[in-house]
Order: structure tokens, then C-alpha cells, then sequence
């Protein structure tokens, strides 16, 4: 199977397991400056060269041989479920995507008739019932993940812990796992463990959120789209990244973690 969704430097300084929905535009972005000393011009999803990735026939070796000799920093980054799949709702079934066209071409009219969400319109910028379409997403999210109805689950709303055990499963070690929401501690971590060609200065880089504006701004409160079902769906779904990651599953609101991640519990855990 190999190492899907890594990225390396093409310096191998560093392998990066992407979880979709967790700063990887920017962390993408970073790693290709600290190459070459300019950011990709685009979204670095769509960037061909100048960064190693599994999609990749080329870099499959090069990032083999990192990975399973551990001569390159591995790391990824991990965020709280609660806003992860908030974001996943308004970006990717909400918004319209860069290409002009829905997320996944028939998968929002089948929420529509099936779920009976709306989306704020063809646009996606009329006023809709956030909160409810939202809840009603979730029974959706939960569906394909639990039973893979009515579709298999989508990698913006699978479980971070699914996308992290791959590379473990795998052969691979990571020697830092780190919180979205305490972004530059992290990536400070990270620069600081790696020599790169480049130097990267955290305090000026920008935010490459390529999914912003995408979808109809969140008009409530993180805490306001989940009732007491709604945190049970999640916590059914996510029970594993709220555990090992140190999420506060009582308590949407709070998007900071409880707790420090244990490693070695999370390979210990996700090893098989």
C-alpha cells in the first residue's frame, strides 16, 4: 500500500502525512519555500514538481526510503473534530469549488433529496438554516463512515486518526504529531528539528487557506451547530481522535486540546 497522502521536501528534510482539513495548504506551502525559496504560485495541491508526493510514480521511492529508513523529520499536524467537520460542511458541500462546480459533481443534489439539506442555493450564498442542514450532514457523515452508505467515506470527513495510521501501518514513525490550533508552536517545532536550504520565518508567512470563501460564512458559534445528538454522531464517528489526539469531547466550544499527545500510544494504537 505505501505511504498515500505524503508529502517530502525534495530535499528530504522532512515527510509530511497530510489530514485533509488540518493547515495542509499552508504546511505544503512551507515545505516547498524551504526548498526553494519562493512559494509555489497556486494551490500547492495542484503543484507537479518541486515537492515529492505519493500521488507521484517518481517520488514513490525517494519517500519509501525516507520513511522506512527514517532519514527525513516525519510529522503531521491533527485538529479538533468538532471544527473539522464543520469546515468540511461549509467548504465542501456548501461552497463552490476552485473549478466552479460542486464538490464531487451529483454528491450535494443526493444530500439534498436524501438528507434534505440546503446549501445556501446554486451559489451557495443565500441564507439557509445553518445549523439544521448542518446536523443533517452529520447523519450523512456518520452513514458513509459506519456503513459506507450511501457512499464510502470521503477523506475531508474520515477520521484524522484513519489518515495518520496509514503511514504507521506501514512501516513509517512520526516524531512529532502537533495541534492545528496551535499552528506556529508546531511548525516552529518542525523548522527547528530540520535543516533546510531555505530559512522560513513563521512571523511572515501567510495562511494559504485555499479553502476560504469557498462556501457561505458560518453565521453561529462552533458550539451553537451541536445539540446533544449532534455531539453524539461525532463522538461516535471520532471516538479514536478524540482520545488519542486529547480533544474535549464535552465541550465544542472548546477547540483546545485537554492533553498532551502520547506518541507512543499513537503508534501503539494504530499499528494494527
Amino acid at each position: 500500500m505505501g505511504f498515500p497522502g505524503t508529502w517530502m521536501t525534495e530535499s528530504e528534510s522532512m515527510v509530511y502525512r497530510v489530514v485533509p482539513k488540518c493547515a495542509c495548504s499552508t504546511i505544503g506551502q512551507i515545505m516547498y519555500y524551504s526548498d526553494h525559496g519562493r512559494f509555489f504560485d497556486g494551490d500547492i495541491h495542484d503543484a507537479q514538481d518541486g515537492l515529492h508526493k505519493w500521488a507521484h510514480d517518481a517520488s514513490q521511492g525517494p519517500i519509501t526510503r525516507a520513511v522506512t529508513q527514517h532519514s527525513a523529520y516525519a510529522f503531521t499536524f491533527v485538529r479538533n473534530p468538532y471544527a473539522r467537520i464543520l469546515s468540511s460542511f461549509f467548504d465542501k458541500i456548501c461552497g463552490i469549488q476552485r473549478n466552479g462546480k460542486r464538490y464531487r459533481g451529483n454528491l450535494v443534489p443526493m444530500l439534498i433529496q436524501k438528507y434534505g439539506i440546503e446549501v445556501g442555493g446554486d451559489d451557495g450564498k443565500q441564507e439557509f438554516d445553518q445549523i439544521r442542514s448542518f446536523r443533517r450532514f452529520l447523519l450523512f457523515a456518520r452513514d458513509s463512515i459506519r456503513w459506507r452508505r450511501p457512499m464510502d467515506p470521503d477523506i475531508h470527513w474520515s477520521s484524522t486518526s484513519g489518515h495518520v495510521s496509514t503511514f504507521i501501518t506501514n512501516g513509517g514513525r512520526y516524531d512529532d504529531i502537533f495541534w492545528t490550533e496551535a499552528f506556529n508552536d508546531g511548525m516552529q517545532r518542525v523548522l527547528d528539528r530540520t535543516e533546510t536550504p531555505h530559512q522560513v520565518d513563521l512571523t511572515t508567512i501567510p495562511r494559504f487557506n485555499e479553502s476560504e470563501g469557498h462556501g457561505p460564512k458560518r453565521a453561529h458559534p462552533v458550539e451553537d451547530y451541536f445539540d446533544d445528538l449532534a455531539m453524539h454522531l461525532v463522538y461516535e464517528i471520532y471516538h479514536r481522535d478524540f482520545a488519542l489526539f486529547r480533544y474535549d469531547r464535552d465541550n465544542p466550544g472548546n477547540k483546545m486540546p485537554v492533553g498532551e499527545i502520547d506518541l507512543d500510544e499513537v503508534h501503539a494504537k494504530l499499528s494494527d
